[in-house]
Formats: C-alpha cells, sequence, structure tokens
C-alpha cells in the first residue's frame, strides 16, 4: 500500500493486489491514518462491482463520523449508481476539490 501525505490529506493507493487484500491493508494501517482526510484511490482496480464498492462503507461512515473526509475515486461508477453516504468520484482533483468543500463546511459547522 502505498500512501501519499500533502498537508491534511492522504492519497491512499494498492497495486498489485486483489481489492480485498487492498481493504485489509488500509484496515491495519488506519489507527495513523485516521486524523487525515483520505482518499482512496481505486485506479488499479479494474471490473469493480458495486458490493466490493460498499466494502468501503463501514471505514467511511466511521471516518465521516470523526469529521473527516473519506472519498473513493474511481471512474467506473456514476453517482446514481451508489448510495449517497459513499462519496464516490471520478477523478483526484475533484477528491481534492471536495474535500476542500468538507472542510469549509465543518468550519462553517454547516
Amino acid at each position: 500500500m502505498i500512501i501519499d501525505q500533502d498537508g491534511g490529506v492522504s492519497v491512499v493507493f494498492q497495486e498489485n493486489t486483489s481489492l480485498a487484500g487492498f481493504l485489509n491493508n488500509l484496515n491495519e494501517a488506519y489507527p495513523r491514518l485516521k486524523h487525515e482526510n483520505l482518499i482512496i484511490n481505486l485506479f488499479s482496480f479494474t471490473g469493480l462491482t458495486q458490493a466490493e464498492l460498499l466494502k468501503f462503507m463501514e471505514l467511511s461512515d466511521r471516518h465521516r463520523a470523526n469529521n473527516k473526509s473519506f472519498v473513493l475515486v474511481t471512474d467506473q461508477f456514476s453517482i446514481e449508481e451508489l448510495p449517497d453516504e459513499l462519496m464516490v468520484v471520478p477523478s483526484l482533483q475533484e477528491a481534492k476539490d471536495l474535500i476542500e468543500m468538507e472542510e469549509i463546511e465543518r468550519d462553517l459547522d454547516i
């Protein structure tokens, strides 16, 4: 697992493993990432299913409950195909923009 940290945002991605292996690695690394906004880059995984993406829901809910952003990045789904509680965007730039907007909302208590 590769973690790219930039300010209060960590971009996490994995090469050469299964999605289940990546999720396991992410859960193991979570204690040191829990205070960062997280971008989970899934571009190295092709043929993702909705069921596979939903496996990130528990971690996303826990992370967002601590007032931190948790954004999945993949262009394999449209927003309409996934639950509103799971933040999924098609590019890294959109993930960074979303985190910036969420930070502003948290600062303003919106």
